[in-house]
Protein backbone atom coordinates (compact mmCIF):
# COMPACT_ATOMS: atom_id res chain seq x y z
CA UNK A 1 0.00 0.00 0.00
CA UNK A 2 1.34 3.61 -0.99
CA UNK A 3 2.22 5.41 1.66
CA UNK A 4 5.65 7.49 1.33
CA UNK A 5 5.76 10.08 -1.11
CA UNK A 6 9.30 11.67 -1.94
CA UNK A 7 11.00 13.95 -4.49
CA UNK A 8 14.03 13.23 -6.46
CA UNK A 9 15.95 16.64 -7.30
CA UNK A 10 18.97 15.68 -9.37
CA UNK A 11 20.08 19.27 -9.34
CA UNK A 12 19.07 21.04 -12.31
CA UNK A 13 19.25 25.03 -12.47
CA UNK A 14 16.38 27.10 -13.95
CA UNK A 15 17.77 26.89 -17.51
CA UNK A 16 15.99 29.06 -20.08
CA UNK A 17 15.08 28.77 -23.71
CA UNK A 18 14.21 25.27 -22.96
CA UNK A 19 12.52 22.62 -25.13
CA UNK A 20 13.25 20.47 -28.68
CA UNK A 21 13.86 23.80 -30.13
CA UNK A 22 15.42 25.82 -27.61
CA UNK A 23 19.23 25.67 -27.27
CA UNK A 24 21.41 22.69 -27.52
CA UNK A 25 22.08 20.63 -24.30
CA UNK A 26 26.04 20.76 -25.38
CA UNK A 27 25.98 24.38 -26.30
CA UNK A 28 24.37 25.29 -22.66
CA UNK A 29 27.63 26.41 -20.05
CA UNK A 30 26.89 28.59 -17.30
CA UNK A 31 29.36 30.32 -14.79
CA UNK A 32 29.98 29.34 -11.23
CA UNK A 33 27.51 31.83 -9.73
CA UNK A 34 24.50 30.00 -11.73
CA UNK A 35 25.84 26.10 -11.20
CA UNK A 36 25.47 26.95 -7.54
CA UNK A 37 21.81 27.93 -7.31
CA UNK A 38 21.25 24.14 -7.42
CA UNK A 39 22.00 24.28 -3.26
CA UNK A 40 19.46 27.08 -2.76
CA UNK A 41 16.87 25.06 -4.81
CA UNK A 42 17.11 21.71 -2.46
CA UNK A 43 17.01 23.89 0.57
CA UNK A 44 13.92 25.58 -0.50
CA UNK A 45 12.86 22.06 -1.85
CA UNK A 46 13.76 20.31 1.71
CA UNK A 47 12.54 23.22 4.30
CA UNK A 48 8.81 23.11 2.12
CA UNK A 49 8.78 19.18 2.06
CA UNK A 50 9.13 18.71 5.22
CA UNK A 51 6.19 21.18 6.49
CA UNK A 52 3.96 19.08 4.10
CA UNK A 53 5.03 16.06 5.13
CA UNK A 54 6.73 14.19 2.40
CA UNK A 55 8.83 11.40 3.28
CA UNK A 56 12.18 12.00 1.82
CA UNK A 57 13.91 14.31 -0.91
CA UNK A 58 16.30 11.97 -3.04
CA UNK A 59 19.33 14.14 -4.69
CA UNK A 60 21.79 12.71 -7.41
CA UNK A 61 25.57 12.69 -7.33
CA UNK A 62 26.93 14.10 -10.32
CA UNK A 63 30.03 16.11 -11.48
CA UNK A 64 31.84 18.30 -14.04
CA UNK A 65 28.06 19.49 -15.29
CA UNK A 66 28.85 22.98 -16.36
CA UNK A 67 25.78 23.16 -18.71
CA UNK A 68 23.26 22.86 -15.38
CA UNK A 69 21.40 20.01 -15.82
CA UNK A 70 22.93 18.24 -12.61
CA UNK A 71 25.32 19.98 -10.60
CA UNK A 72 25.27 18.49 -7.14
CA UNK A 73 28.90 16.80 -6.67
CA UNK A 74 28.50 15.31 -2.70
CA UNK A 75 24.70 14.06 -1.66
CA UNK A 76 25.98 13.27 1.69
CA UNK A 77 27.27 16.74 2.51
CA UNK A 78 24.41 18.68 1.29
CA UNK A 79 21.97 15.88 3.28
CA UNK A 80 23.93 17.07 6.25
CA UNK A 81 23.55 20.06 5.58
CA UNK A 82 19.76 20.38 4.86
CA UNK A 83 19.05 18.20 7.66
CA UNK A 84 20.14 20.85 10.16
CA UNK A 85 17.27 22.74 8.90
CA UNK A 86 14.91 20.31 8.68
CA UNK A 87 13.02 18.16 11.52
CA UNK A 88 11.78 14.90 9.89
CA UNK A 89 12.48 14.63 6.47
CA UNK A 90 15.01 12.28 5.48
CA UNK A 91 17.44 12.39 2.43
CA UNK A 92 18.11 9.72 0.05
CA UNK A 93 20.92 9.99 -2.04
CA UNK A 94 20.37 8.83 -5.41
CA UNK A 95 22.24 7.72 -6.48
CA UNK A 96 26.32 7.82 -5.11
CA UNK A 97 28.26 6.37 -7.65
CA UNK A 98 30.44 3.58 -5.76
CA UNK A 99 33.43 3.57 -8.94
CA UNK A 100 33.78 7.00 -8.47
CA UNK A 101 34.77 6.72 -4.78
CA UNK A 102 37.30 4.66 -2.44
CA UNK A 103 34.70 2.07 -0.82
CA UNK A 104 36.54 3.16 2.77
CA UNK A 105 35.46 7.12 2.07
CA UNK A 106 32.26 6.27 1.03
CA UNK A 107 31.62 4.41 3.48
CA UNK A 108 32.96 6.75 6.51
CA UNK A 109 31.19 9.76 5.00
CA UNK A 110 28.02 8.18 4.85
CA UNK A 111 28.39 6.87 8.60
CA UNK A 112 28.88 10.09 9.85
CA UNK A 113 26.11 11.82 8.01
CA UNK A 114 24.05 9.22 9.45
CA UNK A 115 25.02 10.08 13.01
CA UNK A 116 24.98 13.82 12.53
CA UNK A 117 21.62 13.39 11.06
CA UNK A 118 19.69 11.06 13.76
CA UNK A 119 19.86 8.20 11.02
CA UNK A 120 17.38 10.17 8.62
CA UNK A 121 20.01 9.51 5.50
CA UNK A 122 19.02 6.88 2.92
CA UNK A 123 21.86 4.94 1.54
CA UNK A 124 21.77 4.50 -1.96
CA UNK A 125 24.34 3.07 -4.45
CA UNK A 126 24.87 3.20 -8.36
CA UNK A 127 27.04 2.02 -11.10
CA UNK A 128 27.26 5.43 -13.13
CA UNK A 129 27.02 6.39 -16.83
CA UNK A 130 28.31 9.65 -17.60
CA UNK A 131 31.76 8.62 -19.51
CA UNK A 132 33.17 11.90 -18.77
CA UNK A 133 31.98 11.34 -14.87
CA UNK A 134 33.49 8.42 -13.85
CA UNK A 135 36.39 7.81 -16.66
CA UNK A 136 37.88 11.64 -15.45
CA UNK A 137 37.69 9.82 -11.91
CA UNK A 138 40.14 6.80 -12.92
CA UNK A 139 37.18 4.37 -13.46
CA UNK A 140 35.46 2.04 -15.89
CA UNK A 141 32.20 2.75 -17.23
CA UNK A 142 32.45 2.13 -21.34
CA UNK A 143 33.67 -1.22 -20.68
CA UNK A 144 30.38 -2.20 -18.69
CA UNK A 145 32.02 -5.70 -17.26
CA UNK A 146 34.38 -3.64 -15.85
CA UNK A 147 32.26 -1.17 -14.73
CA UNK A 148 30.40 -4.17 -12.84
CA UNK A 149 33.01 -5.88 -11.55
CA UNK A 150 34.47 -2.84 -9.75
CA UNK A 151 31.36 -1.87 -8.45
CA UNK A 152 30.09 -5.02 -6.93
CA UNK A 153 33.88 -5.53 -5.17
CA UNK A 154 33.66 -1.81 -3.81
CA UNK A 155 30.14 -2.47 -2.42
CA UNK A 156 31.64 -6.26 -0.78
CA UNK A 157 34.15 -3.96 1.23
CA UNK A 158 31.50 -0.82 2.26
CA UNK A 159 29.42 -3.85 4.06
CA UNK A 160 32.66 -5.56 5.56
CA UNK A 161 33.40 -2.35 7.06
CA UNK A 162 29.63 -1.12 7.81
CA UNK A 163 28.40 -4.42 9.83
CA UNK A 164 32.12 -6.11 10.78
CA UNK A 165 33.89 -4.65 13.94
CA UNK A 166 36.57 -5.48 12.28
CA UNK A 167 37.71 -6.61 8.94
CA UNK A 168 40.07 -7.31 5.98
CA UNK A 169 39.65 -7.40 1.95
CA UNK A 170 41.74 -9.07 -0.91
CA UNK A 171 40.32 -8.95 -4.03
CA UNK A 172 40.83 -7.92 -7.42
CA UNK A 173 40.83 -4.44 -7.07
CA UNK A 174 41.60 -3.54 -3.18
CA UNK A 175 43.44 -5.12 -0.51
CA UNK A 176 42.38 -3.80 2.82
CA UNK A 177 44.57 -3.33 4.58
CA UNK A 178 47.56 -3.20 3.08
CA UNK A 179 50.61 -5.47 4.58
CA UNK A 180 52.43 -2.94 6.61
CA UNK A 181 54.11 -2.66 9.88
CA UNK A 182 52.20 -0.43 12.12
CA UNK A 183 52.95 0.99 16.01
CA UNK A 184 55.08 -2.65 16.27
CA UNK A 185 52.49 -4.85 14.76
CA UNK A 186 52.16 -5.98 11.62
CA UNK A 187 48.61 -4.77 9.81
CA UNK A 188 46.29 -7.12 9.90
CA UNK A 189 42.50 -5.77 9.63
CA UNK A 190 41.37 -2.37 10.49
CA UNK A 191 38.37 -0.71 11.90
CA UNK A 192 35.86 1.65 10.19
CA UNK A 193 35.36 4.89 12.48
CA UNK A 194 32.64 5.51 12.89
CA UNK A 195 30.38 2.78 11.57
CA UNK A 196 26.55 3.91 11.30
CA UNK A 197 24.41 3.40 14.15
CA UNK A 198 21.57 2.62 11.88
CA UNK A 199 21.97 -0.71 11.06
CA UNK A 200 21.35 -2.66 9.18
CA UNK A 201 21.81 -0.09 6.59
CA UNK A 202 18.77 -0.04 4.38
CA UNK A 203 20.09 0.44 0.00
CA UNK A 204 18.53 1.30 -2.84
CA UNK A 205 20.13 0.88 -6.24
CA UNK A 206 17.99 1.39 -9.54
CA UNK A 207 17.02 -1.57 -11.46
CA UNK A 208 17.07 -1.01 -15.50
CA UNK A 209 18.27 -4.55 -16.30
CA UNK A 210 17.93 -8.30 -15.72
CA UNK A 211 21.78 -8.12 -13.98
CA UNK A 212 20.59 -5.37 -11.80
CA UNK A 213 17.51 -7.55 -10.41
CA UNK A 214 19.51 -10.55 -9.87
CA UNK A 215 22.36 -8.43 -8.00
CA UNK A 216 19.84 -6.00 -5.96
CA UNK A 217 17.51 -8.99 -4.80
CA UNK A 218 20.71 -10.92 -4.08
CA UNK A 219 21.88 -8.17 -1.76
CA UNK A 220 19.39 -7.66 0.35
CA UNK A 221 18.97 -4.06 -1.82
CA UNK A 222 15.72 -2.31 -2.35
CA UNK A 223 15.12 -1.31 -6.17
CA UNK A 224 14.02 2.00 -7.55
CA UNK A 225 12.07 2.08 -11.18
CA UNK A 226 11.95 5.46 -12.43
CA UNK A 227 9.95 7.41 -15.73
CA UNK A 228 9.64 3.74 -16.88
CA UNK A 229 6.89 2.47 -19.56
CA UNK A 230 3.74 1.05 -17.55
CA UNK A 231 4.85 -2.42 -19.52
CA UNK A 232 8.43 -2.90 -18.52
CA UNK A 233 7.58 -1.77 -15.08
CA UNK A 234 5.17 -4.73 -14.60
CA UNK A 235 8.10 -6.87 -16.60
CA UNK A 236 10.83 -5.74 -13.89
CA UNK A 237 8.28 -5.63 -10.47
CA UNK A 238 7.52 -9.52 -11.77
CA UNK A 239 10.66 -10.74 -12.33
CA UNK A 240 12.31 -8.58 -8.80
CA UNK A 241 9.35 -10.45 -7.18
CA UNK A 242 10.32 -13.83 -8.62
CA UNK A 243 14.11 -12.86 -7.70
CA UNK A 244 13.45 -11.75 -3.94
CA UNK A 245 11.38 -14.89 -3.58
CA UNK A 246 14.44 -16.80 -4.79
CA UNK A 247 16.66 -15.71 -2.32
CA UNK A 248 14.46 -15.63 0.59
CA UNK A 249 12.95 -12.15 0.71
CA UNK A 250 9.27 -12.64 0.33
CA UNK A 251 6.89 -12.55 -2.34
CA UNK A 252 4.29 -9.88 -3.09
CA UNK A 253 4.41 -7.81 -5.73
CA UNK A 254 6.08 -4.15 -5.53
CA UNK A 255 7.20 -5.00 -2.26
CA UNK A 256 11.05 -3.42 -1.52
CA UNK A 257 10.35 -1.46 -4.42
CA UNK A 258 10.03 2.38 -6.01
CA UNK A 259 8.20 3.76 -8.62
CA UNK A 260 9.44 6.98 -10.07
CA UNK A 261 6.92 8.82 -11.60
CA UNK A 262 6.60 12.42 -13.78
CA UNK A 263 3.89 14.49 -13.40
CA UNK A 264 1.81 17.99 -13.81
CA UNK A 265 -1.36 18.95 -11.90
CA UNK A 266 -3.77 20.92 -13.90
CA UNK A 267 -7.66 21.16 -14.81
CA UNK A 268 -7.11 19.48 -17.48
CA UNK A 269 -4.90 17.11 -19.21
CA UNK A 270 -4.49 19.22 -22.27
CA UNK A 271 -2.95 22.24 -20.16
CA UNK A 272 -0.62 20.05 -17.77
CA UNK A 273 1.21 18.46 -20.93
CA UNK A 274 1.31 21.62 -22.14
CA UNK A 275 2.78 23.24 -19.38
CA UNK A 276 5.41 20.25 -19.14
CA UNK A 277 6.01 20.06 -22.19
CA UNK A 278 9.31 22.18 -22.61
CA UNK A 279 10.57 20.48 -19.75
CA UNK A 280 9.83 17.24 -20.43
CA UNK A 281 11.45 17.78 -23.76
CA UNK A 282 14.45 19.22 -22.38
CA UNK A 283 14.86 16.19 -20.25
CA UNK A 284 14.90 14.19 -23.05
CA UNK A 285 17.66 16.85 -25.11
CA UNK A 286 19.69 15.38 -22.27
CA UNK A 287 19.31 11.91 -21.78
CA UNK A 288 18.39 10.41 -24.54
CA UNK A 289 22.03 10.08 -25.85
CA UNK A 290 22.47 8.32 -22.47
CA UNK A 291 19.68 5.39 -23.52
CA UNK A 292 17.26 6.73 -20.91
CA UNK A 293 14.34 6.05 -22.67
CA UNK A 294 12.43 3.11 -20.52
CA UNK A 295 10.06 3.14 -23.05
CA UNK A 296 8.38 0.00 -24.87
CA UNK A 297 6.89 -0.44 -28.11
CA UNK A 298 3.86 -3.08 -28.45
CA UNK A 299 6.04 -5.90 -29.29
CA UNK A 300 7.59 -5.11 -25.53
CA UNK A 301 10.77 -3.61 -27.18
CA UNK A 302 12.68 -0.84 -25.11
CA UNK A 303 12.98 2.23 -27.80
CA UNK A 304 16.53 2.31 -29.13
CA UNK A 305 17.10 -1.26 -29.17
CA UNK A 306 16.49 -3.54 -32.79
CA UNK A 307 13.20 -3.01 -34.06
CA UNK A 308 12.12 -0.65 -31.88
CA UNK A 309 11.40 3.48 -31.79
CA UNK A 310 15.21 5.37 -31.37
CA UNK A 311 13.41 9.07 -31.72
CA UNK A 312 13.47 11.13 -28.29
CA UNK A 313 9.59 11.29 -26.98
CA UNK A 314 7.21 13.29 -26.99
CA UNK A 315 5.65 13.93 -23.39
CA UNK A 316 2.47 12.44 -25.43
CA UNK A 317 4.57 9.05 -25.45
CA UNK A 318 5.38 9.51 -21.40
CA UNK A 319 1.98 10.04 -20.62
CA UNK A 320 0.28 6.82 -23.39
CA UNK A 321 3.11 4.41 -21.45
CA UNK A 322 1.83 6.05 -17.95
CA UNK A 323 5.57 7.74 -17.07
CA UNK A 324 4.32 10.70 -16.54
CA UNK A 325 0.86 12.19 -15.07
CA UNK A 326 -0.77 14.80 -16.22
CA UNK A 327 -4.02 16.09 -15.54
CA UNK A 328 -6.36 16.94 -12.45
CA UNK A 329 -5.70 16.07 -9.15
CA UNK A 330 -8.36 13.07 -8.99
CA UNK A 331 -6.78 11.87 -11.58
CA UNK A 332 -3.57 10.96 -10.34
CA UNK A 333 -5.47 9.79 -7.13
CA UNK A 334 -7.22 6.91 -9.34
CA UNK A 335 -4.04 6.05 -11.39
CA UNK A 336 -2.20 5.29 -7.89
CA UNK A 337 -5.23 3.37 -6.48
CA UNK A 338 -4.80 1.04 -9.64
CA UNK A 339 -1.13 1.10 -8.94
CA UNK A 340 -1.72 -0.30 -5.63
CA UNK A 341 -4.15 -3.15 -6.86
CA UNK A 342 -1.42 -3.90 -9.11
CA UNK A 343 1.58 -4.13 -6.93
CA UNK A 344 0.36 -4.26 -3.50
CA UNK A 345 3.82 -4.39 -2.00
CA UNK A 346 4.53 -0.68 -3.14
CA UNK A 347 4.86 1.63 -0.48
CA UNK A 348 7.38 4.29 -2.20
CA UNK A 349 6.35 6.85 -4.93
CA UNK A 350 9.19 9.28 -5.83
CA UNK A 351 8.05 12.14 -7.86
CA UNK A 352 10.70 13.32 -10.59
CA UNK A 353 11.36 17.48 -10.67
CA UNK A 354 11.45 17.97 -14.56
CA UNK A 355 15.10 19.14 -15.74
CA UNK A 356 14.87 23.03 -16.11
CA UNK A 357 11.48 23.90 -14.57
CA UNK A 358 11.54 26.90 -12.93
CA UNK A 359 11.80 26.49 -8.52
CA UNK A 360 8.47 28.13 -7.57
CA UNK A 361 6.58 26.33 -10.64
CA UNK A 362 7.93 22.90 -9.23
CA UNK A 363 7.01 23.98 -5.72
CA UNK A 364 3.66 25.03 -6.49
CA UNK A 365 3.39 21.80 -7.80
CA UNK A 366 4.87 19.98 -4.92
CA UNK A 367 1.88 22.04 -2.43
CA UNK A 368 -0.85 20.78 -5.03
CA UNK A 369 0.61 17.36 -4.91
CA UNK A 370 0.02 17.59 -0.83
CA UNK A 371 -2.78 19.47 -0.75
CA UNK A 372 -5.30 17.74 -2.96
CA UNK A 373 -3.09 14.05 -3.83
CA UNK A 374 -1.58 12.61 -0.62
CA UNK A 375 -4.33 13.02 1.58
CA UNK A 376 -5.99 9.99 -0.35
CA UNK A 377 -3.29 7.98 0.70
CA UNK A 378 -1.56 8.94 4.44
CA UNK A 379 -5.40 8.68 5.66
CA UNK A 380 -5.87 5.46 4.66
Amino acid sequence: MIKNFSVLYVGNIELEDVGLSGSPANDRMYPNNRLIESFETARQAAVLMDELNFYALWMAEHHFQREGYECIPNIILLSTHLAAQTKKLKFGCGFNIVPMWHPLRLAEDYATADILTGGRMIFGVGRGYHSREVETFGSPVIDNDANRELFEEQIEVIFKAFNEESFSHKGNHYTIPPEVPYRGYDLKEITLVPRPQERPVETWQPIVSGSSIEFTARKGFNGVVALTGDQLVDDIFHKFRDACVENGRGGILGEHLALGLGFYIAETEEEAVNNLRPFHDERYKWFSPFGFVRYADEEGRVWGTPGAPARTPRIEDGVEQKAWICGPAEDFVEHLREIERKYPGLEHVILHWPEGMPRDAFLNQLRLFAKEVMPHFQSS
